[in-house]
């Protein structure tokens, strides 16, 4: 497998136009049936009444929703304001950042791979894996975190392995703020990358080195020569922070105390542990394993057929995706990878930090940017077979044979029978 070679051999032009031409697909391709059901799903009922709270011409009290940080919810009140308060006005914005994520999986491909085969096959299996799907068609804050935070760990990706990463560590500091001020989840690939650079920094001040050091290692002693302690902090310290304060000020104005408050009432909200609980609730260690969904929607259309939305994940890519995740795990402590290093690290980081909540409350979906994530440990695992490029579109054809299975009970304006839903229920705990 050829990791080694730099990004910036490949043309710039080229794959900024094909990263606009997957942003194009995967929006147009969301949109389909957008508006379908024209009430509310799931959490809808929570961030569609908060959002049309911020439309109104003067501030209200009490704050609705404000568990959560404002830019998710601002951003679905400036698609009611351009669509109206409809379903499709509700949800138009999520499948902006929907096809964001996806185009960002693909520009993650290429930092890790440095060709477009691979990092094409990523941004496809990113788009069937029907957990991204339905995530992006709901008006929930999710996927706004997701979006930005992919965007961030893409930049941090191309500024990994270059001598003057300064820029490209800028953007994904403000890109990890941005993930943040939707919801705090946002905070785990944020640290997750600051500790990266952490640990880099440190084995320097070690003045450590690899005995049969090779160009693909995940650390060199050489590493970002020009990479400055005020520049680091600037980077992932300051520019986030102002990014994120700077969401609050629409709803809580320039007062610092209203600001600090809400950080106070997010923060409870965190670590409570008083909540009841829910049917479709489930543990941490579940989710790779996809052993309870959330049911968005199940409406009886008549007896024998129901219009239906369940938050899964394509299980024909996420359970081959802990597979080839084994294998990047593998590679990092025997071979060194880089590429294999930054998966595993950034698939970690967003996940096992919902092992440390108090919280008793969760849910599947807060599992989405790993499960993204497994799309470019796919890809890895692929380029290491006897014939990568087969190995690599066979699993994106697998792929697509599952997420059109699942499309009657991914998309509700499909709509399935009472047979195929008992079909697609594989296991009891799925129902």
């Amino acid at each position: 497998m050829d990791d080694v070679a730099e990004p910036r051999s490949l043309s710039v032009w080229h794959s900024t136009l094909i990263a606009i031409f997957i942003f194009i697909v995967a929006h147009a391709a969301l949109l389909v049936g957008l508006a379908t059901p024209d009430k509310f799903v799931f959490d809808e009922v929570h961030y569609v009444p908060a959002a049309r709270q911020m439309l109104l011409p003067a501030p209200h009290e009490p704050v609705l929703n404000p568990m959560h940080p404002p830019l998710g919810k601002e951003l679905i009140a400036l698609s009611i304001r351009s669509f109206g308060d409809n379903a499709f006005g509700w949800r138009y914005a999520g499948t902006l950042f929907g096809a964001l994520a996806v185009m960002a999986i693909y520009l993650c491909g290429l930092a890790l791979f440095a060709a477009q085969g691979p990092a094409l096959a990523a941004a496809a299996l990113a788009l069937l894996n029907q957990m991204l799907f339905v995530q992006a068609r709901a008006a929930m804050l999710d996927i706004f975190a997701l979006g930005f935070g992919l965007l961030a760990i893409a930049a941090f990706m191309h500024g990994f392995r270059r001598d003057r990463p300064q820029i490209l560590f800028a953007v994904s500091g403000i890109s990890f703020g941005l993930a943040t001020a939707c919801k705090w989840s946002g905070l785990f690939p944020w640290t997750t990358a600051l500790c990266i650079v952490g640990l880099v920094r440190m084995l320097q001040h070690w003045q450590t080195s690899f005995a049969d050091a090779k160009e693909d290692d995940w650390y060199h002693p050489e590493l970002w020569p020009e990479l400055s302690l005020p520049q680091i902090i600037l980077c992932f310290g300051v520019l986030p922070i102002i990014c994120y304060v700077a969401t609050f000020i629409p709803r809580d104005g320039w007062s610092l105390i209203a600001i600090a408050e809400a950080q106070h009432r997010i923060f409870a909200d965190s670590i409570t542990t008083a909540i009841p609980s829910h049917t479709y609730m489930s543990a941490w260690p579940t989710w790779p394993l996809l052993v309870r969904p959330v049911w968005f929607l199940f409406d009886k259309v008549d007896d024998q057929h129901i219009a239906a939305i369940v938050q899964l994940g394509n299980p024909l890519v996420l359970w081959p995706g802990l597979a080839a995740l084994l294998v990047c795990v593998y590679d990092v402590i025997v071979a060194r990878r880089r590429a294999a290093f930054l998966i595993v690290v950034f698939y970690l980081g967003c996940y096992l930090p919902w092992a440390l909540l108090p919280r008793a409350l969760s849910f599947i979906y807060y599992y989405l940017p790993s499960a993204t994530l497994l799309s470019l440990a796919l890809p890895y695992a692929c380029l290491k077979a006897r014939r990568p490029s087969l190995a690599l579109w066979a699993v994106v054809a697998i792929a697509l044979l599952g997420f059109v299975a699942m499309l009657p009970v991914s998309a509700a304006f499909v709509g399935t029978s009472m047979a195929t839903f008992g079909r697609l229920m594989l296991f009891q705990s799925w129902i």
